[in-house]
């Protein structure tokens, strides 16, 4: 299972670390009926942001989160301490339930062998990409594509706005990138959108954010009603997720005129 990548010759790096669906059977025939379901997944998201910025470079892992959370710190930092969230290895559902059968939850050896198997490779090409990038127009780009349920009570209260920004308080990204992509946003008729509420930006956006030496990193969190069902079985709602793809192509669109 390793990493897809989609090399492509302009600035931008479309990161997808939640919308694979693929656990391994091993893995599989541990967890519970709740873990199967995969109801945590960024459903769909590689078919929201297709075409959307043609020459951008895409990569995308097609394990579940719930096999190894490809955003998350890998010495399983806590990215909000104090705040309910999951782990690296998650054994919770993002309502807190259990995902694995009593007593089947992962060993610490076996976490550490899931990083190597699938978060570190995922993370070599995005560093290898990103270098690319940079070498070929002196600065790069990297967009975290998410979604997620819009109320979850055990992670944040009351109703998710729908765009979602983080810049890790404005330090992953030159502040003009922050704000083109904060306007578009906030432009858009019948949308809500907040920059840097309940989510910052993951380890993805924290990490490799350094826009003093040319790395500008955002993170898209969309609430999942914008653009499908938020219960199962998931349907991709065409008509609003076209709507949306209008306005997540400008706002690539604009994030990349800023930075040149």
């Amino acid at each position: 299972m390793t990493p897809t990548i989609t090399p492509g010759d302009g600035p931008l790096l479309l990161a997808q670390p939640h919308g694979g669906t693929e656990i391994p059977d091993e893995i599989a025939a541990r967890l519970n009926s709740l873990g199967l379901e995969r109801a945590d997944t960024d459903w769909h998201i590689t078919r929201l942001y297709a075409d959307l910025a043609p020459d951008a470079t895409v990569i995308s892992t097609p394990v579940h989160r719930y096999v190894i959370d490809a955003n998350r710190d890998p010495a399983d930092a806590s990215l909000y301490p104090g705040q309910n969230t999951t782990g690296l290895c998650p054994t919770t559902t993002f309502d807190g339930a259990p995902i694995y059968r009593d007593g089947e939850e992962p060993s610490a050896d076996e976490i550490a062998e899931r990083r190597e198997m699938y978060h570190r490779p995922y993370h070599e090409a995005i560093e290898q990409q990103l270098e690319r990038i940079r070498q070929r127009h002196g600065f790069a780009i990297l967009y975290d594509c998410h979604s997620i349920r819009s109320h979850i009570p055990f992670l944040f209260a009351g109703r998710l706005p729908d765009f979602n920004i983080g810049s890790n308080s404005g330090t992953s990204c030159a502040p003009a990138l922050e704000c083109a992509v904060a306007d578009t946003c906030g432009a858009a008729d019948d949308y809500s959108a907040v920059t840097n509420g309940r989510f910052k930006g993951g380890w993805t956006t924290r990490r490799y954010g350094d826009p003093v030496s040319g790395i500008h990193a955002i993170q898209m969190e969309l609430a999942q009603s914008t653009y499908m069902q938020e219960t199962a079985p998931w349907t991709y709602a065409e008509n609003k997720a076209e709507a949306l793809r209008v306005i997540l192509a400008a706002v690539l669109r604009n994030l990349v005129a800023a930075a040149g």
